[in-house]
This record gives structure tokens, C-alpha cells and sequence, in this order.
């Protein structure tokens, strides 16, 4: 009888393991959905642990990290109080307003910045210094010229944002193939039509992709906006937690702003994907 040379001999599991670990690093190349939601519970999972692992190990102090338990305990106690209802739609109605005035300015001047050259030499040095000034080094200014109402938290979240959607809005209207708005003239279609028939359409995933980077920053800027006059707010909750270390509410809170922008960022994607499911 041939011997077999040990090259012949496979352990099981060995070709299904070589080809997930192929499939895995394949470039923008789908994956099965079985690895899809195992990688989606280790993402989910991995965290959690270290933090309970962290927690049990006492490397850290329990008054800078509390345990999954006692943050799920101070959530219950926001809940019990009555604030968190009011604290949700305040920042979500400041979010809101700020991110929705954004959008109204950047898009439209992200679309004629990355349209006509004119434009964007008239527009874009300007935007790009005042995009890197920081947001909230405006608060004294904001304070002085709105007050203490809700003005100026709003006024926040839209410098926050609005410069920084409206470059990458125009970048999404670059990235346009030339050779499609050419071909579009040769076949006699007017200015407005290569607009509205192959521009819009060509860079709307862009912009709703955008708005999801933007949107973040909003919720970023949420915290901030609500450190002056604010009665109620996410931010606000934090800001009381901090000042009598209850590390505990604070990261429930934090969980709870995550949740937020998990949503608002999925009922982006959703809207992409009806609006445009060619870029899927």
C-alpha cells in the first residue's frame, strides 16, 4: 500500500477555513451571511467583554468604571425620574434643526460649488478657512449675538456641520465622469436636463452618504450646545452626572446617544437605498 506524505494529510476543517479566510479579505467582494452576523456579534460582543474583563479584573477603580449592571441600574433610575423622554426629544429637536438648516444651505451650494467652476473659485477658499475653525470656540460669539435660548445651541450644531457637508457634497459632484455629461450634450440634452437627469442622480448616494458622516458630528456637538442655559438635554444629563461622578449615568447616557445615532444613521441608509438602489 502507498504511504500518504504528510503534505496529503489535511486536518478537517482545513480547505472550509482557507477558503473563510479568503472570502474574508476578499476586496469589496460580498460575504456569506453566516460570517456577516458572526463578525456583527464579535463586534458587538468584543467590547462588552474587555469592559467586563477590565471590571472584574479591578485594573480599574469601580467609580471610573462602573459595571455593565450598574450602568444598566442608573438607566433604570433616568427612566424612573422622568427626564429621559424630555432629554431625548430636546437634543433630538436641537439635532434636528441644526443638521436640517445645514443641509438646506450645504446642499445646494455643494451642488453648484462642484457644477460650475464659477462657483466653487467663488465659494470654496472661504469655506475652506472657516471649516477649520473650531465650532465651539464660536460659543462666547453665539451667546452674545442669540442669547441663552435655543438659538444658540442650534447655531452650534449648523457651523458644526454645514461647511464640511458642503465640500464633500461638491466632492461627491466632482467624482461625476465627464465623459457622461459630454455625452449628454452630444445627444442634445440642455443644461438643466444634465443637471437634474445625470448629476443628481449620478452623486444623490454621495450626498446621503455625506449627510450620514455629518449627522455624527451633529450628535458630537450635541454635549457641547447643551453646556449653557439648557434645562434638559442628553448633554445637559452628562454634564450634571460629571460635576458628582456618576460615571455610571454618564455612560448610559452615552449608550443611549450611541442608540440615537445608530438610528438616524440606519434611516439614512434606508432612504439611500430607496432613493438610489443602483449603489447599493
Amino acid at each position: 500500500m502507498a504511504r500518504l506524505s504528510h503534505a496529503d494529510v489535511r486536518k478537517p476543517g482545513h480547505k472550509a477555513t482557507t477558503l473563510r479566510l479568503s472570502t474574508f479579505w476578499s476586496i469589496r467582494e460580498a460575504i456569506p451571511d453566516q460570517l456577516r452576523r458572526a463578525l456583527v456579534v464579535v463586534s458587538l460582543c468584543a467590547p462588552l467583554l474587555l469592559w467586563v474583563t477590565l471590571y472584574a479584573s479591578g485594573t480599574v477603580s469601580p467609580l471610573f468604571l462602573p459595571s455593565p449592571a450598574d450602568v444598566v441600574r442608573a438607566f433604570g433610575r433616568w427612566v424612573a425620574s422622568g427626564d429621559l423622554v424630555p432629554d431625548v426629544v430636546a437634543s433630538v429637536r436641537r439635532v434636528t434643526y441644526g443638521f436640517g438648516l445645514a443641509l438646506l444651505v450645504s446642499v445646494p451650494l455643494g451642488l453648484a460649488m462642484g457644477s460650475f467652476r464659477g462657483v466653487q473659485s467663488l465659494v470654496e477658499p472661504m469655506v475652506s478657512v472657516v471649516r477649520y475653525m473650531p465650532a465651539t470656540a464660536f460659543v462666547p460669539l453665539l451667546l452674545i449675538w442669540f442669547g441663552l435660548d435655543e438659538a444658540p445651541k442650534v447655531a452650534l450644531i449648523f457651523l458644526g456641520t454645514v461647511f464640511f457637508n458642503t465640500l464633500m457634497t461638491a466632492d461627491t459632484v466632482w467624482q461625476v465622469p465627464k465623459e457622461l455629461i459630454k455625452v449628454s450634450y452630444t445627444l442634445g440634452a440642455t443644461r438643466a436636463a444634465v443637471f437634474w437627469r445625470v448629476i443628481f442622480p449620478h452623486c444623490l448616494p454621495g450626498m446621503i452618504d455625506a449627510a450620514r458622516v455629518n449627522l455624527a458630528a451633529a450628535w458630537n456637538l450635541i454635549v457641547v450646545a447643551e453646556l449653557f442655559a439648557a434645562s434638559e438635554g442628553v448633554g445637559l444629563r452628562i454634564i450634571r452626572a460629571q460635576k458628582v461622578i456618576q460615571t455610571d449615568l454618564i455612560l448610559a447616557v452615552l449608550v443611549v446617544i450611541g442608540l440615537l445615532g445608530v438610528v438616524t444613521d440606519v434611516g439614512l441608509r434606508l432612504l439611500r437605498n430607496r432613493l438610489s438602489p443602483w449603489a447599493r
